[in-house]
């Protein structure tokens, strides 16, 4: 846990893998996830790479894999549960490994060809069968209208009484009728009538009838309503437009049988082979089953093995090869702490594929700055990542996320703080920590639903602390709990007050005066006198006590702010900073708005309530503060004047320090020392490792510095101080800080505006909705609460726990990311991004996998 307050010291090492052991020493480093590896061949192409026929052989495996997966799938197969992690195969399995995979999909792909052609045998006859059954109807349909016609045209029984009248016209000149029949989809019969009608100019007849059932296609697996249609026409020429139709149109053509013995035969031949098909789809479909039972008790291990295969190889891409081609180099950044574990890795691998030269690690010193590790659990890694949202921490500086975990559900809290809903959040938040190994909450593709679960420990926070808020305001949906007795004598109010018994029956709010003797017989033990529920001033009572309640907990924010920059100070070995940054800046900030928490804190106990309204308003006082007059009215204590000048004189003479103290200094110590080349301290850092003295230059380059006082060039000679520069960037920092410092205290005041929207929202659901309810005292008005209370808890949920908890959220998150955290943190770092097979997992869906 020592990392969560400062990054992990990091080093760079050098890895000479032997090329006979390097695969496994990948795998081992893999599995631990301990080392960030750069790229030594940046100029190479990723075609013209050492193993890019290995990576092209795990993609070809992954193509396979990815098949047998979505056919799995397809046919509603559960993969195997449990957490499974084999390990990466070794080179000489996986050739195994491709034959089994190349051999499934073979095998697979015949079958699933198979059935498909079956399939669509299947539906060929099927349509047949309907065709001859509809077009049967057709028959008997005209079957009536054959005695009206002369007998020598009986042998067409499908033609209308008008068709078979004009025929006789129609053979006079040769033409020969013909039938055509099939099965169109029903989406484009209107258009095929409009077209026949158009082109073929009436010499064709066009009967059709919808088919009851839908019928599937074998290859989309769609279901969709198709037309049975029989035309007759005159003439091969219209018959070969009425083909050229069907053909565009995609009809299912089937021949048509002359006469009922043969309609009869074809009709039996057709069962007899359905029911033929049927069978033998069904034992194929059992074979292939089988074979999709086989390929799922592997597919998910040989997802594994392959990603980190493939892993691996993109590994040794970044690695190069020494003059005889028998060792690989690698560059890692590795945690310090973790260098022991890194060389029993090395010396893992090595054992496992036999080598007889040991792989091993060189630690080697660099100007480079190093990615941040901090090291987390479930619990920090939330607020970590609230953190890094603003911007990944600098190299070894000061880490807010430990002091993020109290201040930011504090000031949530204070913003929410209600005794009810932070009940409600602190109960929706431990469920979800008490079940948080359950696997159906931890995999879902509900992306809110998965940002509320990684955040269930900052939730369970925030509710917490919205229940101390809650006591403190005495508030619990907009109403205020009597738990110690009111620290207001009501009887003391009709003896000693104005009121009388017809005021008090004549008024539902009346203005609490804490002037009157005896009324007020002492605090109430904790937060807020639950009679203030009752005045009618109680708005202006919580307004004053929570404003000022934000500008001290601001002030005190942004102080501890300031504070933990003496830390980077500190540890970076720039003391002078102590002195030129952080003393101006804690003067400027305690001299103005320190002094207004002293005014507000100074008046609270210095004046009673008798005497209050002849005390100095604050905000007066203040602003006297700043054009230095003494004002009208009396002082707030004696000598105000004369300190209050003291102050200002301090804070505004701190300005010029800030500004002109770090660049001077710094022009001064690289000017003396390029005359005398014999500065102490200079001499000092210098015979210090060279990984401190890098690492002292970078955070002063991401801190506006151009000058690294403590040089880290080997032959000693000096850099140049680009003064411009230096002072260009703390002119920024300085008016930044100042300016900040008035804006970042006018921020706070959202503590106070968010707390009483909280609090009115919540106050106005009640009126509007539950009152409602309890206002009907009948028998009737017990059920008619019942959805009353329905619709409250609806409208509590969605509004004031949602909606509100949202928006107290980031405001707690700009005030973190803003006012606080731009006091002392830079966040201009690099994560550590370590090569590691736990991360592999994450990526199998995306990548079709899983």
């Amino acid at each position: 846990m020592g990392s969560l307050f400062r990054s992990e010291e990091m080093c760079l090492a050098q890895l000479f893998l032997q090329s006979g052991s390097a695969y496994d020493c990948i795998s081992e480093l893999g599995e631990l996830g301990l080392v960030e590896f750069r790229d030594l061949n940046p100029s190479v192409n990723a075609f013209q790479r050492k193993f890019v026929n290995e990576i092209k052989r795990c993609e070809d495996m992954e193509r396979i894999l990815g098949y047998l997966l979505r056919e799995i799938k397809k046919a509603d197969i559960a993969l195997p549960e449990g957490e499974v992690n084999p390990v990466a195969p070794l080179p000489k399995h996986v050739m195994d490994i491709m034959e089994q995979l190349q051999r499934l999909e073979l095998e697979l792909s015949e079958v699933t060809r198979n059935k498909e052609k079956l399939q669509k045998n299947l539906l060929e006859l099927t349509e047949y069968t309907h065709m001859l059954r509809i077009t049967r109807n057709f028959v008997h349909r005209n079957a009536e209208q054959r005695e009206s016609v002369r007998p020598q045209y009986e042998e067409f029984p499908f033609l209308e009484k008008d068709v078979v009248m004009d025929y006789s016209s129609m053979q006079r000149l040769g033409a020969k009728l013909g039938f055509i029949s099939g099965l169109i989809q029903r989406a484009k019969i209107e258009a095929f009538e409009r077209m026949l009608w158009r082109v073929c100019k009436g010499y064709t007849i066009l009967s059709y009838a919808e088919i009851d059932e839908c019928l599937q296609d074998p290859y989309t697996g769609e279901s969709t309503r198709s037309v049975v249609f029989l035309i007759s026409y005159w003439g091969d020429q219209i018959g070969q437009k009425v083909k050229k139709i069907c053909d565009c149109y995609h009809c299912h053509l089937y021949p048509y049988p002359n006469s009922n013995e043969e309609r009869a035969d074809v009709v039996d031949g057709l069962r007899t082979r359905i029911q033929d098909l049927h069978t033998v789809l069904h034992r194929t479909e059992d074979y292939l089953k089988q074979v999709l039972n086989k390929a799922s008790e592997s597919v998910y291990t040989w997802g594994i093995q392959v990603k980190k295969m493939k892993a691996i190889y993109h590994i040794l891409n970044l690695c190069s090869f020494d003059v005889t081609n028998k060792c690989l180099i690698a560059e890692v950044w590795c945690p310090v702490n973790d260098l022991p574990a890194l060389r029993r890795a090395l010396e893992e691998g090595s054992r496992k594929s036999g080598a007889t030269v040991p792989s091993f690690v060189n630690r080697i010193p660099s100007n480079d700055t190093p990615p941040t590790l901090i090291r987390t659990n479930k619990f920090t890694s939330g607020f970590q990542n609230i953190v890094d949202a603003y911007g990944v921490g600098s190299y070894r500086e000061v880490n807010p996320a430990p002091y993020t975990i109290i201040t930011f559900p504090f000031l949530f809290a204070v913003m929410f703080g209600d005794l009810g809903h932070g009940v409600i959040m602190a109960v929706f938040a431990l469920w979800m920590v008490l079940y948080e190994n359950d696997r159906k909450l931890k995999k879902t593709r509900n992306e809110i639903w998965n940002t509320f679960f990684e955040g269930r420990y900052i939730i369970l926070m925030m509710g917490i602390f919205s229940v101390y808020t809650g006591f403190i305001y005495n508030d619990c949906f907009s109403k205020s709990l009597n738990l110690f007795g009111s620290g207001w004598n009501v009887k003391a109010m009709f003896d000693h007050g104005p009121w009388k018994m017809d005021t008090l029956q004549s008024n539902s709010f009346l203005t609490l005066d804490p002037n009157v003797t005896g009324v007020f017989t002492g605090p109430y033990p904790l937060g807020i006198d639950p009679i203030w529920n009752l005045a009618s001033n109680r708005l202006s009572f919580l307004n004053s006590y929570k404003m000022k309640m934000s500008v001290i907990l601001g002030i005190i924010h942004m102080s501890f702010g300031v504070i933990l920059g003496v830390f980077n100070h500190l540890h970076f070995r720039r003391k002078y900073s102590l002195y030129l940054v952080f003393l101006p800046e804690l003067l400027f900030l305690l001299c103005l708005f320190g002094y207004l928490v002293f005014m507000i804190v100074y008046k609270w106990l210095a004046f009673t309530a008798r005497e209050s309204e002849k005390a100095p308003s604050i905000l007066i006082q203040f602003i006297n503060m700043f054009i230095m007059q003494e004002g009208s009215g009396e002082p707030l204590y004696p000598g105000q004047a004369g300190l209050q000048v003291f102050l200002v004189l301090i804070a505004v003479l701190s300005v010029p320090v800030l500004l002109l103290g770090k660049p001077l200094y710094l022009y001064w110590l690289h000017k003396g020392r390029n005359n005398m080349g014999m500065y102490r301290g200079y001499e000092r850092v210098r015979r210090s490792s060279e990984e401190e003295i890098s690492l002292m230059r970078a955070h002063d380059l991401e801190e506006g510095n151009s000058l690294d006082s403590h040089s880290s060039s080997s032959d000693g000679q000096s850099e140049e101080l680009d003064f411009a520069d230096v002072f260009l960037h703390q002119s920024i920092h300085t008016i930044e800080y100042c300016l900040g410092c008035i804006s970042n205290t006018a921020s706070y005041l959202r503590l106070w505006a968010l707390s009483l929207a909280h609090a009115q929202l919540s106050e106005v659901l009640w009126a509007m909705v539950m009152r409602v309810g309890l206002r009907v005292d009948t028998r009737v008005g017990v059920l008619f609460l019942v959805p009353v209370f329905g619709l409250f808890a609806v409208l509590t949920v969605s509004i004031l726990l949602v909606m509100e908890g949202l928006s107290a959220f980031l405001h707690a998150l700009r005030l973190h990311w803003v006012e606080f955290q731009n006091k002392f943190y830079s966040g201009a770092g690099t994560k550590f991004s370590p090569f590691a097979f736990s991360l592999l997992h994450a990526s199998f869906e995306s990548h079709g996998l899983l």
